[in-house]
């Protein structure tokens, strides 16, 4: 698939993310918009994946480490035909199959039930390591927030990771720079997160996260590395694609109200035109 045809999935799955925030009224908009690019690659292009078939044991393996992010994730496997984009209109509500975070018991194509912080990612390394003893040859992959990786969890299960050579996991840190809080350096700051994970021995690769060349090349890169894990360090913009929420970190979690959903969408549907008449 080339990058325009990635850039408009991608641009589809904001516009789902956006809509399903809108009505349920709550929800994560700023982060889900980040991680929506290397979303968008990994279901459409780099996983071992078949909505037709989610159980197929020979599958590769994804955790929302990140679990609040999940419009996102919802939203790329409504586009990716695990199931309906309508549904995505229900998030948050009662009886709903898309619960705040992700349940990996209501929805195909969700291998983990994920939102405390850091445990996805241990969820994701023990997929990894049962992988390898198993002998078996489908990879593992997880996104976590630069906020996240504060957490203590995150760093017990990258040594683990290193320790095994887990070289069928790859994880990718959407590194937007803003949590709850604030801007994560007065928060609690994890820079360098690249030396970081390089000290616990896993091959690190800096990339632009809205950049499908440099998200396509680390993950190719990715796959020759063969004695350890890889960890993907990617620069984001936290509401990427919607004018009044790129790097506001008031919209980490809340909705739009009516007015704000239709410059919103608007904003979406601009760049959509622009991305049909290359």
């Amino acid at each position: 698939m080339n990058n325009l045809q990635l850039q408009i999935h991608a641009n589809d799955v904001r516009k789902g993310v956006i809509t399903s925030t809108n009505e349920a009224g709550s929800g994560h908009p700023g982060g889900s918009l980040s991680c929506t690019d290397i979303l968008t690659y990994l279901y459409f292009e780099e996983m071992n994946v078949d909505p037709e078939n989610p159980k197929d044991p020979q599958r590769d393996r994804f955790v929302l480490s990140k679990g609040h992010a999940a419009p996102a994730l919802y939203s790329v496997l409504a586009q990716r035909g695990y199931f309906s984009v309508d549904l995505l209109k229900t998030l948050r509500k009662f009886h709903s199959d898309l619960q705040g975070h992700p349940s990996m018991h209501h929805l195909p194509g969700l291998e983990m039930s994920t939102g405390s912080l850091g445990q996805g990612f241990s969820a994701a390394v023990g997929m990894a390591l049962a992988a390898k003893m198993d002998k078996a040859d489908w990879r593992v992959y997880t996104i976590l927030g630069d906020g996240e990786i504060e957490e203590g969890e995150v760093w017990e299960a990258a040594m683990l990771a290193a320790n095994h050579g887990l070289n069928n996991l790859v994880a990718l840190v959407d590194n937007n720079n803003l949590q709850i809080d604030g801007a994560i350096t007065d928060v609690n700051s994890p820079y360098p997160i690249d030396e970081k994970f390089k000290a616990f021995r896993w091959h690190v690769i800096n990339i632009d996260g809205h950049d499908f060349d440099k998200i396509r090349a680390a993950y190719q890169e990715a796959r020759e590395v063969k004695d350890r894990p890889v960890c993907i360090v990617a620069k984001t913009v936290k509401g990427k694609g919607v004018s009044f929420m790129e790097n506001q970190v008031g919209w980490h979690g809340k909705s739009t109200n009516a007015e704000e959903y239709k410059v919103a969408m608007q904003d979406l549907e601009r760049i959509g035109e622009e991305l049909c008449r290359r």
